[in-house]
């Protein structure tokens, strides 16, 4: 009976999956107007990602909670060598450049997070959980590596991991009346926080607000989506007919973008399609770990189905001009090899956890 409860649960997990997969080629094919090289390009990281899917979910989960402080600090050497010998682009240095291939190591810190903190947390016992000091080292796990993400500069990627690591802190079961204090002192800082910050990240913000001060220039991205998203209406204009993206008045449409590229097109109908596949896969990932008697694996689950619910919220957000403009890609869907491959291995590892579960 257990195994066919299971069962039906990998169906679901994998109809979901090669449904985002699907509308990922779709959407790129919508972004390049056709059967690009670049859609093709995307395809091959998409075989590359399923690959690396299977082996991840063939690997035994207790092998990750092993060597997850290792795997902590092995990225975040990396994240320290991209202050040194990253490559630059677009006036960020992100990236470490290889002869072939070059990936991205804030991107896959995410993971190495919450590795850490679910392994972190698995070994406590009850009564150290009530102590407040037992919940200091996975907050110095989040803020150092989205310190150094924040050098970069990737404002986008370091809230997205500061994000990540408070929201297990908390689920971990940090006090209640405490985390309510803390986010009210971390509030209180806030405007310190703000001459630390770069003149376009502080322009980002301020056009968050009032996209109109600058049309042209900072507040171009907004308004374009507003634009696109609004012509749309109920069942898009149609494939190939988007005027906003065919004629390249909106930026970046195939990558932070494409959630707008998607909506011109295919309209509120196909918007609100994706936004029930990402909850139905979101809810999968707290649903699948609430049930599962491993605490490793129950926290992995909920970190795992919080980075993507994150990562949705904030790109969707963005898009729509509910929030700022921070350069966060959508899962799946948008063109780019680090972040695929990073929700491609958090899918390898739930099927790890439902096989395992099966057997």
């Amino acid at each position: 009976m257990q195994n066919r409860i299971v069962l039906k649960e990998i169906k679901i997990f994998l109809l979901l999956l090669v449904t985002i997969i699907l509308t990922s080629i779709l959407g790129q094919i919508i972004a390049f107007g056709g059967f690009e090289i670049q859609v093709k390009k995307h395809i091959i990281k998409m075989i590359f990602g399923l690959t690396i899917l299977f082996v991840i979910s063939r690997v035994n989960i207790r092998f990750w909670k092993s060597f997850a402080f290792l795997i902590y600090v092995l990225n975040l050497f990396c994240l320290l060598l991209v202050c040194f010998l990253g490559a630059t682009k677009l006036g960020a240095q992100r990236w470490i450049d290889f002869y072939f291939f070059s990936f991205q190591p804030s991107e896959f810190m995410k993971l190495s997070l919450i590795f850490a903190i679910a392994s972190y947390y698995s070994d406590l016992s009850e009564y150290e959980f009530k102590e407040l000091k037992s919940h200091l080292l996975p907050f110095v796990l989040t803020i150092v590596p989205a310190i150094i993400i924040l050098k970069q500069p990737d404002l986008g990627t370091a809230m997205l991991l500061s994000g990540v690591g408070i929201g297990m802190i908390f689920l971990a079961g940090f006090p209640t009346k405490a985390f309510i204090w803390s986010t009210i002192g971390f509030l209180g800082v806030c405007p310190i926080g703000w001459h630390f910050l770069r003149d376009y990240q502080k322009n980002r913000i301020l056009n968050f607000i009032d996209p109109d001060r600058d049309p042209l220039g900072t507040g171009y991205h907004i308004l374009q989506s507003r634009i696109a998203i609004g012509s749309g209406h109920i069942f898009g204009k149609g494939l190939f007919q988007g005027t906003q993206s065919s004629l390249n008045f909106l930026p970046e449409k195939h990558t932070d973008f494409i959630f707008t590229t998607i909506s011109e097109e295919l309209g509120f109908v196909g918007s609100v399609f994706i936004i029930f596949l990402f909850a139905g896969l979101i809810y999968f990932f707290f649903y699948i770990g609430n049930g599962i008697k491993s605490r490793f694996s129950r926290y992995l689950c909920f970190g795992l189905g919080l980075m993507l619910f994150l990562h949705v919220f904030i790109n969707i957000g963005m898009v729509l001009g509910i929030l700022p403009v921070v350069g966060v890609p959508l899962p799946f869907l948008s063109y780019g090899g680090s972040s695929l491959i990073t929700f491609m291995i958090s899918c390898g590892l739930m099927m790890s956890m439902l096989l395992k579960v099966k057997e």
